[in-house]
Parts: C-alpha cells; sequence; structure tokens
C-alpha cells in the first residue's frame, strides 16, 4: 500500500493548528481511501488516536489529522488543481 510523491512540509512557521503537513497520492479512489485506513489503523496501533479523519466516502482527498501531523492522501487531479504543496511551502 504504497503511496505515491511523498511530500513533508514545515508549516510551523505559518499554523497554529499543526507542524507539519504530509501531502502524497493514490492511483485511485480505493487506494486513496486505502492509505488513509491504514495510516489511521497504523497510528491507534501506535497508541495515537487520529483526531479527525476526513473524506471516507469521496476517494478524491482523505485527509487523516495527526494533531502535530496532517496527511493529505489525494488523487493527481486533485492534487494538482489545490496545490497544497504551493500553498503551503
Amino acid at each position: 500500500m504504497k503511496a505515491r510523491d511523498v511530500v513533508n512540509i514545515d508549516v510551523t512557521a505559518s499554523s497554529d493548528i499543526t507542524d507539519f503537513m504530509v501531502v502524497c497520492s493514490g492511483t485511485s479512489k480505493r487506494h486513496v481511501l486505502s492509505i488513509a485506513d491504514h495510516l489511521a489503523k497504523e497510528a491507534r496501533h501506535a497508541g495515537q488516536e487520529p483526531l479527525g479523519y476526513e473524506g471516507q466516502t469521496d476517494g478524491e482527498w482523505a485527509l487523516v489529522d495527526l494533531g502535530d501531523v496532517i496527511v493529505h492522501v489525494m488523487q493527481d487531479q486533485a492534487r494538482s488543481y489545490y496545490d497544497l504543496e504551493k500553498l503551503w511551502s
């Protein structure tokens, strides 16, 4: 269950809600949801209950909020459209 094009963005200087954002891509709706589900499951296994989990039904963009890290898992089209790397870098 590999995510593609993983980018870590340090937002400590520009955000009060988190320290890091991770943006990555999935190849399909199913892949995006599988990556996000797996991430949330592994976080719980490590004792970190996600604070939020959005986009479970859509599959274009899923977000897992782990407090100090927010992970965005997106299909390529949504990632290009929203361009979070440019917005937060």
